[in-house]
């Protein structure tokens, strides 16, 4: 039996709607004696970031040491003595500070020149190219953890569960064909509650765990609030299971099943072809404040150690800023991995702007598809190359 829950809600969605209907949708007994044992590993949980419309690195990683970054950047640079300074050549922009105490600590990875061959710089068709893990000359309909979920799950008796906040669309977790059957199990929760109802409102009876953790407030924010409380009211109900509370599992199955687990979340606002300074460092208070709160939350959970975030945009910006105080669709972009278990620093290819081709973009220096095998092999130790269909090297990203 395949263990796949799907759930695309609004960022507005309570835990508790959804929790009890996952656990309970078979009965208990059914589960204890058709479920397969799991790996202590597969429980291990991936926070997928998406900075929809394309995230500027060059504004956001910043090669301050270059003089060619000015020189394309007269207008939108960030000056020096205004960015965070990660060493002799690398600085981030200033309203990533929330996130310099990830950095201290070693478990805030940047990987640099993020992108893939050929690349394509349509919202639309590059989105699509990251969710299915495609070449750009190749379509494929199914998103790469679905996948991977359907393949570990039918290789290894691996399972997983995913969730998707913030976004009508399924991305990385989309069946492609639309065969419900596959998905095992399939809800969609819509609260339709607006962002004011969720800045600062007291915590219902009804709430699943009472964190103390402070979300930010913002749509972004509140997404992860959704999302840890889904983690918090999950992990409580396992407890109960175990102690015949709630669900009467079998107890070994109850000690050794902890279902692999990808939470796809999405910031919206970055394709900022106009008037970016201001725009772009909203969006990065949000993201910063944001992934701030969720390692806060995931540490009360302790879940930290246990989690991989990762983020990932359709494509970069243009190295040279437009006319309009802003940027053009690019082709690569530095992406962040944290969690208890990341090696952090800098890795990858810094941006190379000496060498920017024929139409001024900068050259490809890491395989998105590399990101997505450290997860695979690295984090949740599936096959990445039958999943991905192609050979890719993980990066020395994690110590496990």
């Amino acid at each position: 039996m395949k263990r796949r829950s799907f759930l695309s809600m609004s960022a507005a969605a309570s835990a508790a709607l959804w929790l009890p209907r996952t656990f309970g949708a078979e009965p208990a007994a059914h589960r204890a004696r058709h479920a397969p044992v799991f790996a202590r590993d597969n429980g291990k949980l991936l926070i997928l970031i998406e900075l929809k419309g394309g995230n500027d690195g060059l504004n956001t990683v910043i090669p301050f040491a270059d003089p060619a970054y000015y020189r394309l950047r007269k207008r939108i640079a960030i000056r020096r003595e205004h960015a965070i300074q990660l060493d002799e050549r690398t600085a981030l922009h200033p309203s990533l500070e929330p996130l310099m105490p990830l950095w201290r600590s070693g478990q805030l990875a940047i990987v640099q020149g993020v992108g893939y061959a050929a690349p394509n710089l349509s919202h639309f068709r590059s989105m699509q190219i990251w969710d299915t893990a495609s070449r750009s000359d190749q379509y494929l309909r199914e998103g790469w953890l679905s996948r991977a979920f359907d393949s570990a799950s039918a290789a290894a008796g691996f399972a997983a569960e995913g969730v998707v906040i913030g976004s009508a669309e399924m991305g990385p977790l989309a069946l492609g064909g639309g065969d419900g059957a596959r998905a095992g199990r399939t809800q969609v929760v819509e609260a339709g509650k607006g962002i004011a109802q969720l800045c600062g409102r007291p915590l219902r009876a009804q709430d699943a765990t009472r964190l103390t953790t402070a979300f930010p407030c913002s749509r972004f924010g509140a997404s992860i609030e959704s999302a840890m409380q889904m983690l918090a009211a999950r992990d409580r109900l396992r407890v109960q299971a175990q102690q015949g509370q709630a669900l009467r599992l079998h107890a070994a199955q109850a000690d050794t099943t902890a279902p692999a687990t990808a939470i796809r979340l999405t910031l919206n606002g970055f394709d900022t072809h106009q008037n970016q300074p201001e725009r772009h460092r909203l969006l990065l208070t949000q993201f910063a404040e944001g992934l701030a709160a969720m390692r806060s939350a995931l540490v009360e959970l302790g879940r930290w150690n246990d989690t991989l975030v990762m983020t990932y945009s359709e494509f970069g910006r243009h190295p040279r800023e437009n006319g309009s105080a802003g940027t053009d669709h690019g082709t690569v972009a530095p992406h962040f991995m944290m969690g208890g278990r990341v090696l952090g620093g800098l890795h990858g290819v810094p941006p190379q702007l000496a060498r920017l081709d024929g139409n001024g973009e900068l050259p490809v220096g890491v395989d998105f598809r590399q990101l997505y095998a450290t997860v695979l092999a690295r984090w949740w130790r599936v096959d990445a190359q039958a999943i991905l269909r192609q050979q890719f090297e993980p990066l020395p990203l994690l110590h496990i």
